[in-house]
């Protein structure tokens, strides 16, 4: 593991860029899509300073401007504009629904988007940038692209030279905001999160330090996760760009016979993505498509022991994450040395962490976190610019976990735990004991109220003839009481969200539905 330098980390998201053009070269790839016309260090800073200024021309400095785009170059060109230009991207979740976009937008106070016909067009979006354009403008990327002239390139090819002196014009300090996101609802509300320029550089050098030589220049990572997350973000784009490494971006996750091939074409070594879709990566891939990857890592669910197994065939080892939003995102990472199954590896470097007794838990305790990657804050909803920083700097992960020789386990979010007849008991754990016996199907556990125990245990499950009596008897196997068994199973497919994580909420109403037709 590298030495981690803080100090390093105080600048502003595109002057890292900047610093990594000048480190790696302007003539070194950086960016790569489906469209496979990769674009170099230097056509990026260029790129983002002529998107840049036409973008500001529409807006105030310090403004958050919506930004309505898949991963594409495009995207990561108008993220580093903006930022060039010293305004701040909103990213917005296209597939969050009409709802919690218009909520989004509001809180933000998002009065400019920023988007592409053909991704409306192709993601069929014409309702929802309907309803949430109203009472804003809609900037459309192809049309910017036919304003610009000769002039503005030229300005542009010339202030790419004196980039730094350009930017500096701009005021971007490190504290101040780089991006907004908002978290996924997979618990409940979602909330805006205020990430520095700081807190961003810093999560970026910090995983390339934890990681030293397991990630040099020679990689080529793919990146197939939205960047409207910060996983997709920081571990995705910004990990790899800041350190000199290139990224390969793809528009959906979802696309399971089309990755594997853009891997191969690529000679993609590094892949990032969750368990949801290795699986089917895995599954769908051809022999030789995923023969390149020589790590996979995975973070936002945990990783079943199954789909270890298939990576394993293709000689790919899987090195499993742990973050959040607030945290830009990653706060601990498993090394290739450090690679223990159940965990999710030690701290990053920088990080400070403890942990507080929860009544009715016998291990562990619930982790809170402070470092140079927590973020600002939360959005105040009820004082528009606002903006609620974490308290003395920490931030509380909600989740339940144990740290053993410096290796993190997780529990459970302290949300995921049920009172069953005054025991606590893990959700996480009881979907470990489903998976561990139908190994090949998806589980969800959720908890309802009980009006005679105080909570009552159900399980999701995509397995068609799942039986609670061989499940209990697997469970006894394990060592587990009858209490920790569910009291109903409920058979379906199982809810995700974009970002390939469980969609909780969505489970947790199914299951009250099939509560209410009992």
């Amino acid at each position: 593991m590298s030495e981690f330098d803080v100090a390093r980390t105080r600048k502003s998201l595109f002057g890292a860029l900047i610093d990594a053009r000048d480190t790696f070269g302007r003539n070194k790839a950086a960016l790569e899509d489906p469209e496979r016309q990769p674009i170099t260090y230097g056509r990026l800073v260029l790129g983002a300073l002529v998107l840049g200024r036409r973008l500001a021309a529409l807006s105030q400095p310090r403004e958050n401007v919506g930004v309505l785009l898949p991963n594409v170059q495009g995207l990561a060109v108008a993220l580093f504009g903006l930022n060039a230009l010293g305004r701040v991207p909103a990213l917005l979740n296209f597939t969050a629904g009409t709802k919690n976009l218009k909520a989004a937008c509001d809180v933000a106070q998002v009065h400019t988007i920023v988007t592409s016909r053909r991704f409306i067009d192709q993601g069929k979006l014409d309702d929802v940038l309907a309803a949430i354009a109203e009472g804003r403008e809609v900037v459309y990327l192809e049309d910017v692209r036919k304003a610009m002239t000769s002039l503005d390139k030229m300005r542009g090819l010339v202030e790419s030279w004196f980039a730094r002196a350009v930017h500096k014009r701009a005021g971007v300090r490190p504290d101040d905001p780089a991006v907004v996101l908002f978290t996924s609802g997979s618990e409940g509300k979602p909330k805006g999160v205020v990430l520095s320029n700081a807190n961003l550089v810093a999560n970026a050098y910090q995983v390339k330090a934890h990681a030293g030589d397991v990630l040099t220049p020679g990689d080529v990572f793919f990146n197939p996760l939205p960047i409207f997350h910060s996983f997709g973000l920081t571990a995705g784009l910004l990990t790899s760009l800041l350190n000199g490494i290139k990224v390969v971006l793809y528009p959906s996750p979802l696309h399971y016979r089309q990755i594997p091939k853009l891997i191969a074409g690529t000679k993609s070594t590094i892949l990032l993505a969750t368990d949801t879709f290795l699986q089917g990566y895995a599954r769908a891939a051809d022999p030789d498509d995923l023969a390149s990857v020589r790590y996979v890592i995975a973070g936002a669910e945990r990783v079943k022991d199954d789909t270890r197994k298939l990576w394993e065939r293709h000689g790919t080892v899987i090195l499993e994450g742990y973050g959040a939003t607030e945290c830009a995102p990653v706060v601990a990472c498993s090394l290739p040395d450090r690679n223990r199954h159940g965990s999710v590896g030690p701290f990053l470097p920088g990080m400070e962490w403890r942990l507080e007794p929860v009544e009715g838990i016998q291990e562990g305790g619930r982790l809170s976190v402070r470092g140079p990657n927590v973020m600002r804050g939360y959005l105040d909803p009820d004082a528009p610019g606002g903006i609620t920083p974490p308290d003395d700097g920490w931030h509380d992960m909600g989740d339940i976990v144990s740290v053993d020789d410096g290796m993190v386990r997780i529990l459970g979010r302290a949300k995921r735990f049920a009172k069953v007849a005054g025991e606590m008991i893990s959700l996480a754990a009881i979907e470990a004991v489903a998976q561990g016996l139908w190994p090949e199907f998806n589980h969800v556990v959720v908890a309802l109220p009980d009006p005679r125990k105080g909570e009552q245990v159900v399980l999701i499950t995509d397995k068609p003839d799942a039986d609670r009596d061989a499940l209990m008897a697997h469970a006894r196997e394990q060592g587990f009481p009858e209490l920790w068994v569910p009291k109903a199973i409920l058979v379906s497919s199982i809810p995700v969200l974009g970002s390939g994580k469980t969609d909780y909420a969505a489970a947790v109403e199914m299951a009250r539905r099939l509560q209410a037709m009992l």
